[in-house]
């Protein structure tokens, strides 16, 4: 029995002795998250951005929309021809009608790929500020609330980001 009794102090002495260690060695990390999706939304540089690729897909638009006229005017001209002009009066709107296409197809991919040019810019610059806080407040970690199933108020640090960024 007193074997049985020294091994049970052994046991405890050695746990107590790791939990100490194991405490001793724990670090608080100081933890926030930031609704990226708001932090983009309301970033007036990605305001600014999509007010000025709105404007150049406008002017697109009115582009297309003349070409487009100009196609109706070749359609109606035609009906009015003989057999061979109306043969030859095609071969110019299926002209017109690739050079529209190409042209939906070049702006397209000019747009889409000045949009993701600006977000790449924009997602930079979220980046950096979050990673500039973090540093200046001390900050272990900094999560996407997307990436979140719960998190306080408290550990919001969204509108901070917002303020830095919109300076």
């Amino acid at each position: 029995m007193k074997k049985f009794a020294v091994l049970v102090v052994a046991v405890i002495f050695v746990c107590g002795m790791f939990s100490g260690i194991a405490q001793a060695s724990a670090k608080e990390y100081k933890i926030g998250y930031v609704d990226l999706a708001k932090v983009f939304d309301e970033y007036k540089k990605t305001k600014d951005s999509e007010k000025n690729l709105e404007s150049k897909g406008k002017a697109k638009e009115t582009e297309r929309a003349n070409m487009i006229e100009e196609l109706r005017k070749l359609k109606d001209e035609q009906a009015l021809l003989s057999e061979k002009a109306k043969a030859e009066k095609q071969v110019v709107i299926d002209n017109k009608i690739k050079i529209l296409q190409d042209f939906d197809k070049k702006t397209r991919d000019e747009l889409v790929k000045e949009r993701n040019d600006m977000l790449a810019l924009i997602l930079k610059d979220i980046e950096k500020v979050v990673a500039d806080y973090s540093k200046s407040n001390g900050y272990d970690f900094i999560m996407n609330s997307r990436m979140l199933l719960y998190g306080g108020t408290e550990y919001d640090l969204t509108n901070e980001v917002l303020s830095r960024l919109n300076k």
